[in-house]
């Protein structure tokens, strides 16, 4: 709900909706294209003549239509002392190209949705990785069949979609199944989507596996060796789910095995007058290797909006607890798996993903006037158990426990400035300084990373 995508919302005006008392709003241009419904364009009144309205719903025949759009971004990332100067090319500098078209054809009850996608690196060192570059290949295609009527909202209605095919999933806020849209190359799942509505209930079943990206065009592949199924039931303020992961060459402590694992979980979320709150809880069990997992999560956000303020600002207090491995000499592993997780997960520079981690993070943001807008944050991060160490986002150890004994791992600050240039063009910046800890001081280099953003994105 308080996921914020790099270009705000498409703005179109509605003065023929608005005489018969309710404007249409147009879909939201989120990470997940595909959840857009421009089918309301079909009436000429509707329309405000903006250019792009003739993308977005194109006639093909009777109950048939088509509907196109395309994201461009450039992204260049500085930094200095990267992984606090412990890292293969500590002080880089690259460029993140990409270019993302989509296709979306709505024929009655079918349809199909094709997203191709261009992506490329400038500049990495030592090389250019998986979320770096992918070349040319495709990012999504799948078919829907539809049942009933799922976008009535009627209470005595049933709407069933079915899925199949390579797609993005993007599960509540994103914490355990997201679509790394931060980094270069999104993640993307091929397998079989049910969604089901009923009313003010929805549930999404799926049955998937991660789609590896290849060095080359048009190599990318599922993955052999992961695969990810469960349930995901939304009712008014509240999810609640199940998944299951397995993992035949997972590493943990040094050691490869077998992981089989079960995430059950609950989120709550809403809004009354100016707070906002999200909270999640999770619990995971299972087997790794010959040992069993018990692991657990906590995540609570706190906002307050001053709407009578000048900028409208936003104050939010996030705290996230995730447990780690109390003993690696035991039969149980504690280390909690975030499974696929968002990109850029703590902020725009995130060296340390959601792996026995406790943090705090306090977030101010609001409009600086026009259509800028701006936003400073800080984060702190402590290891919850001192017997395991550090990972980055994809759940890699990159500071093993060794004999450090100190929890706190450092503190960051970020400040960033976003232009919406156009109703399609945004420009932004942000500036990142992480400083080392007690922990990272005692299990290596320790100097401060520094990391410059800067992104032009077009998108329609």
């Amino acid at each position: 709900m308080y996921r914020l995508p790099l270009v705000a919302t498409l703005a179109l005006a509605t003065p023929a909706a608005a005489q018969t008392g309710e404007a249409w709003q147009p879909p939201t241009l989120t990470t997940t294209r595909y959840d857009e419904d421009w089918s309301m364009l079909a009436d000429p009144a509707i329309r405000d003549g903006h250019w792009s309205e003739r993308f977005k719903y194109i006639p093909i025949g009777d109950d048939a239509y088509l509907t196109t759009g395309i994201e461009a971004r450039i992204r260049n990332e500085s930094y200095r002392d990267n992984l606090w100067g412990g890292g293969g090319a500590p002080d880089d500098g690259y460029q993140w190209v990409r270019v993302i078209p989509h296709a979306d054809v709505h024929l009655g009850r079918l349809r199909t949705f094709v997203q191709p996608i261009a992506a490329y690196a400038i500049g990495v060192a030592p090389t250019a990785g998986p979320i770096d570059q992918t070349r040319v290949d495709l990012l999504q295609g799948f078919a829907d069949l539809r049942l009933g009527d799922a976008h009535s909202g009627d209470a005595d209605g049933l709407g069933i979609t079915l899925r199949i095919g390579r797609q993005m999933i993007a599960l509540g806020t994103e914490r355990l199944i997201g679509t790394r849209y931060g980094p270069n190359v999104p993640l993307a799942f091929d397998g079989f989507r049910g969604l089901a509505a009923l009313g003010r209930t929805t549930l999404s079943l799926i049955a998937v596996r991660p789609v590896q990206p290849g060095p080359n065009s048009f190599d990318d592949r599922r993955s052999r060796t992961k695969a990810l199924w469960g349930a995901y039931a939304m009712r008014g303020q509240l999810d609640l789910y199940y998944l299951g992961y397995r993992n035949t060459q997972a590493q943990f402590g040094g050691k490869t095995g077998r992981e089989l694992r079960h995430t059950i979980g609950a989120r709550v979320f809403g809004v009354r007058q100016e707070w906002h709150w999200n909270a999640e809880a999770a619990y995971q069990f299972g087997r790794f290797a010959d040992a069993t997992i018990a692991a657990w999560t906590l995540a609570i956000e706190v906002g307050h909006r001053f709407a009578r303020r000048r900028g409208t600002p936003d104050a939010t207090l996030r705290i996230n607890v995730v447990s780690g491995d109390g003993d690696p000499a035991d039969h149980r592993l504690g280390t909690f798996n975030a499974l696929f997780p968002k990109g850029k997960y703590f902020g725009e520079l995130s060296p340390v993903g959601p792996y026995n981690i406790l943090s705090a993070n306090p977030r101010v943001s609001g409009s600086l006037g026009g259509s800028v807008t701006g936003s400073l944050a800080a984060m702190a991060y402590w290891r919850f158990s001192r017997r395991d160490g550090v990972y980055d986002i994809p759940g890699n150890l990159i500071r093993p426990a060794g004999t450090a004994t100190a929890r706190f791992i450092g503190a960051e600050a970020e400040a960033s400035l976003a232009w919406q240039a156009t109703r399609e063009l945004e420009l932004s910046a942000s500036l990142s300084a992480f400083t080392p800890g007690a922990f990272i001081r005692q299990t290596g280099p320790a100097r401060t990373i520094m990391m410059l953003g800067l992104e032009a994105n077009f998108r329609f």
